[in-house]
């Protein structure tokens, strides 16, 4: 990686002489002027990650072997090919066959439903900057070192020690979520042991995937060679499994090549198209957008409400039940966002600002994937409010599910039953039920704290055209990455 010389033209002059001037002009305190182009410094492991980490980490990524039932993998919602997302608004995890928009449920596998929340993009998560990771933070790095896995996360205490970054922590989770990736109680011991909330130690979940890599001949030979502490198969454990994963993710979801980085490394105002100079100058000016999506991967790293439209099941929060009166499912169907990491008022429907990096490729876009345009979605930020209560929540384009089972607890007992089929309509209203309820709506206008702006049309073009400068060609398809085989021997292809 080439270390690139810090230039001292301003970048407002340079934007000042490229632009008409028409156009509105750039802060006196631009803050392009100190902002330097992405190094190998902001990663760890300075951006050169080991080699054997990287190729255990690729094999593990695309292996259905971490799932409970072996039958998905970390890259069925984060692939290369899209960019490193599904490409749609809620994913269907486990009980699904199929990529991005062709998933669809399995014949012989009821679904336990919709994953909640939209699959994140992974671009630049390998930077020491990104220490909370998922839509409302919950993984996210403790410098008190409350816990001694040394990071926040829904594991606590179980959480292991010895994990690398936020990135790899937060590895950890998706194989534990039944709707994701662990299945459902009764299908497999991976499941069973997250239902009696066992994830570390020898009976946990982590424990029962890391024997079978394990079991895997060469994996063994893989493990050993990526880390000196692995002499013998016993020696494998989920830490390192998560480290390699992270290791991987960081060096294929580098997307540094945009026009936007050529021009942090040269000034070069050339290097972008002139809408995309125009939308730059709204970016960093008048659009006021730079208030939350600042530094070099166009974000502030915190969280906040802006009256996103919710579409699908929630995270079962709030204590609304006009749901459960209209149907008779006792669930609730808001999602509270940082709230439910830490329990503050003013965090509700607070999420964290995402990286605008390769943002053109990584829709639909919010935290539930409510807009499917990239348009709508700037148009969103100009008027928080006015687009919610305008919202169609059919723009979602969730696909109709048919066969899906629902836990249900008795006692000390949870079982999973089937959907009555006759009731299923009664089930997807969730689907659309914030958005639909005026009450429900009205706490998400008043928990908005973007202020409205006016921009023309030809504005809004403009920064489009600068959004369009942050993605990096290489992202558009990056089928290279994705192995022929694995070590399991599942199959690859979803």
């Amino acid at each position: 990686m080439k270390t690139w010389k810090s230039l001292t033209l301003s970048a407002a002059a340079l934007l000042a002489a490229a632009l008409p001037a028409a156009l509105p002009p750039v802060a006196a305190a631009d803050p392009l002027a100190g902002l330097a182009p992405v190094a190998d410094s902001d990663f760890h492991d300075d951006g050169r990650p080991d080699a054997a980490k990287v190729r255990l980490g690729r094999f593990l990524f695309f292996d259905k072997v971490l799932s409970g039932n072996r039958n998905i993998a970390c890259a069925t919602c984060h692939h290369p090919t899209l960019a490193s997302a599904d490409g749609v608004s809620l994913s269907l995890g486990e009980g699904a066959r199929g990529l991005g928009t062709k998933r669809r449920e399995d014949p012989e596998t009821p679904l336990l439903g919709r994953v909640p929340r939209n699959a994140p993009a992974l671009h630049f998560l390998g930077a020491r900057e990104f220490t909370a990771l998922t839509h409302d933070g919950r993984v996210e790095v403790d410098p008190a070192r409350t816990w001694p896995g040394g990071f926040w996360t829904p594991a606590r205490e179980q959480l292991p020690e010895g994990l690398d970054s936020a990135l790899a922590a937060q590895a950890l989770f998706p194989v534990l979520s039944d709707i994701e990736m662990a299945g459902h109680k009764g299908e497999n011991a991976v499941a069973d042991a997250v239902a009696l909330n066992r994830l570390g130690g020898q009976d946990g979940a982590w424990a029962i995937l890391a024997r079978r890599l394990q079991k895997i001949p060469e994996y063994v030979g893989l493990f050993v060679e990526a880390f000196p502490e692995v002499d013998h198969a016993d020696d494998i454990t989920i830490v390192q499994a998560a480290n390699a994963i992270a290791a991987f993710q960081a060096a294929a979801f580098r997307p540094d090549d945009s026009p936007f980085d050529r021009y942090l490394r040269s000034r070069d105002p050339e290097v972008l198209s002139p809408a995309a100079r125009r939308g730059m100058a709204l970016f960093y000016g008048a659009a006021g957008c730079v208030a939350c999506h600042s530094g070099k991967f166009q974000t502030d790293h915190r969280f906040h409400a802006i009256a996103m439209p919710q579409i699908g099941p929630g995270k079962s929060d709030g204590w609304d039940r006009s749901y459960w009166r209209a149907t008779g499912y006792a669930e609730r169907v808001e999602d509270f966002g940082r709230y439910r990491v830490t329990f503050r008022p003013e965090d509700r429907y607070r999420f964290r600002t995402p990286s605008l990096r390769n943002v053109e490729l990584t829709g639909p876009w919010g935290h539930a994937g409510s807009y499917a345009s990239l348009e709508a979605v700037v148009r969103h930020h100009l008027d928080p409010v006015g687009s919610l209560e305008r919202y169609d929540a059919a723009q979602g384009g969730l696909p109709a599910l048919q066969r899906v089972i629902e836990p249900r607890a008795t006692g000390s007992r949870l079982s999973h039953d089937a959907v009555n089929p006759a009731r299923l309509a009664d089930y997807l209203r969730r689907d659309s039920w914030v958005q639909e309820t005026a009450a429900l709506r009205r706490e998400l206008a008043e928990a908005n704290e973007l202020p409205p702006r006016r921009l023309s049309d030809a504005e809004v073009d403009d920064l489009l055209a600068f959004l369009g400068a942050l993605t990096d060609p290489r992202s558009r398809d990056q089928a290279a990455l994705v192995p022929r085989r694995v070590p399991s021997g599942l199959s690859v292809p979803d």
